[in-house]
């Protein structure tokens, strides 16, 4: 897809992005717009520890007070540099999410034959699926200590795909334990699915569900099950992925592949609609979730200050009825 220039045809709300909105029933308050590390941890290619820590300093000055993250992104790497970024910063001044479910085991290998999971950065190490009781405390405790931190806000079960009962039954009353004794404020579960999250919603007391790249410009099948849940049961959503891994930003992947022929040509008509209306496909991007009731942030990664800033103005950008109304005639369901 071709880059458009677009010019603001009003005032941007620059108050879009800081807006706070509570996650369920605890009394964390979230920015609208969240920092995702995955690419602070290497995702795809190399970034530098001062660009990872120049990120998280410009996002938290933008007025962003919520930052996720997870032993996942880079086997370590992106809560080390996240640590290290906010080592001097009030810790009363900024949310902090992490996950569990994996544990970063060191691995014997001297070559590339590891498995890095695309984090260019990861050192050599396996990231072993474990949702047992003591690897959810043990992987807590570990990203503490990459962290420099006594403390995390929120703690997500991380992508149990394939572990739905051992995270619900044995995963999931350690982080209702964690939060009674005061140890977190808020759990939950993040996932690239809706059907076990919402599971989770029915069958827990979560305070808020991650989703990530199942309520998008090309994809609303969350809207289908896991959303009207979340409203029956005031469980929050923390909608991820907006750019479908990157073909609503300009790329040619979706769900970290390459995209299939037809959601090229998709991704193509959207843009056309956008770009009738004067208005960048990624400012369509990052603002279709807000308008459900069950959505309390945006998470939105960045390798790079430039692109802190892109997304910032994307959030800003003064969106005209009519788009959706248009964009609603090609398929895309809004509230």
């Amino acid at each position: 897809m071709a880059d458009t220039v677009h010019e603001q045809p009003t005032a941007p709300d620059h108050d879009r992005a800081t807006r706070r909105h509570r996650l369920g029933g605890s009394d964390v308050e979230v920015s609208r717009l969240g920092l995702g590390t995955a690419p602070l941890g290497g995702l795809f290619s190399h970034v530098e520890d001062s660009e990872a820590h120049a990120v998280v300093r410009a996002a938290l000055k933008a007025g962003l007070s919520y930052i996720d993250t997870a032993p996942l992104y880079g086997y370590g790497v992106a809560e080390r540099r996240i640590g290290a970024a906010l080592a001097d910063v009030d810790r009363s001044s900024y949310v902090l999410s992490t996950k569990v479910g994996r544990l970063i085991v060191p691995t014997t290998a001297t070559d590339d034959s590891w498995n890095r999971d695309n984090f260019a950065d990861a050192e050599p190490s396996e990231a072993i699926f474990d949702y047992s009781a003591d690897a959810v405390r043990r992987s807590l405790e570990e990203s503490l200590e990459r962290l420099g931190l006594d403390r995390v806000d929120v703690v997500y079960i991380h992508d149990p795909d394939d572990y739905e009962d051992e995270a619900l039954t044995v995963a999931y009353p350690v982080l209702h334990e964690l939060r009674s004794e005061g140890v977190v404020r808020a759990i939950g579960a993040g996932m690239n699915q809706s059907r076990v999250l919402t599971r989770f919603v029915r069958e827990t007391d979560v305070d808020a569900v991650l989703l990530a790249g199942r309520y998008t410009l090309l994809d609303q099948s969350g809207a289908e099950d896991l959303l009207p849940a979340c409203v029956e049961r005031g469980v929050s959503v923390v909608i991820g992925g907006v750019y479908n891994s990157g073909l609503l930003a300009g790329g040619t992947t979706y769900n970290y592949a390459e995209a299939p022929a037809e959601l090229v040509e998709r991704a193509r008509r959207l843009e056309e609609i956008c770009t009738a209306h004067g208005v960048p496909l990624k400012a369509a991007a990052i603002q279709f979730p807000l308008a459900h009731p069950a959505v309390a942030c945006i998470l939105t990664g960045a390798r790079s200050v430039a692109e802190l800033e892109e997304n910032l103005a994307m959030m800003a950008y003064d969106i005209p009825d009519a788009l959706w109304d248009d964009l609603a005639s090609a398929g895309v369901r809004r509230p």
